[in-house]
């Protein structure tokens, strides 16, 4: 799990492009859900082993990772890296593609980063149709991204599908980043509402969200929620790092 700030994982981010030194590397915002399913999903864990970085995407993988000695490490909210990120490349030679969200919200999303980020460097959209991940030709979306130039293709399609999506892709293209960034395009094109920050600092999105989305979102945070707990209870007691 990353363990420094947006700021810091930006400025990496957009030096390694300008030098070259990135090629398909692959970046998660990482929350509770997606940590649980790798608990209990060794492919997924596995998935995620290969990502060069695994951002805390919420509060409490925050607060575990400061108790088990990781004292610098800060949210890094997949909503505001990507707000982050756009805004910091706006005036740079750095290409952006979109893939994710129902179908229209990536060019709703390219006109949101062009008034609300300044950056007009949004060089292709696609909205994947919702199949399963063998169902996709990864190649040919591929293609078209690397027709595009594009240097970092975003991903919003929700954990842990956007993970085992990203990891396929990057097979085939020819980027330097992939960044999974959950319910970003969403909220960025404001077809959902964020909490407000006192919400988010004490680690109660996730209820937030529930009172907002309850039929979509209640069997998800019933499971997640208590094996988050206990997960890292026996981790504390395992004493592992």
């Amino acid at each position: 799990m990353y363990d420094k700030d947006i700021p810091s994982a930006v400025d990496e981010v957009i030096d390694s492009i300008n030098n070259k030194e990135a090629k398909n590397r692959l970046i998660s915002a990482t929350g509770a859900h997606g940590i649980v399913h790798a608990r209990s999903n060794s492919d997924f864990k596995s998935i995620l082993n290969q990502y060069y970085f695994n951002l805390p995407d919420g509060m409490p993988a925050v607060w575990i990772g400061k108790l088990k000695g990781h004292h610098q490490m800060k949210r890094c909210y997949g909503p505001d890296f990507f707000a982050y990120l756009m805004k910091a490349s706006k005036n740079e030679n750095i290409n952006h593609y979109f893939c994710g969200g129902m179908e229209g919200v990536a060019d709703l999303l390219k006109i949101a980063s062009r008034e609300k980020f300044e950056n007009n460097r949004v060089v292709g959209t696609f909205c994947p149709p919702f199949l399963p991940l063998d169902k996709y030709d990864f190649k040919a979306i591929a293609d078209d991204i690397n027709i595009a130039r594009a240097d970092i293709v975003w991903i919003g399609l929700g954990a842990p599908k956007q993970e085992q999506f990203g990891y396929r892709l990057a097979e085939h293209t020819n980027v330097s980043y992939i960044i999974t960034v959950g319910a970003a395009f969403d909220f960025h094109t404001d077809r959902l509402v964020q909490s407000p920050a006192w919400i988010q600092k004490i680690g109660m999105e996730w209820f937030f969200r529930l009172i907002i989305e309850p039929k979509r979102l209640w069997k998800r945070y019933l499971d997640v929620v208590p094996k988050f707990i206990f997960f890292n209870l026996i981790s504390f007691i395992r004493g592992d790092k």
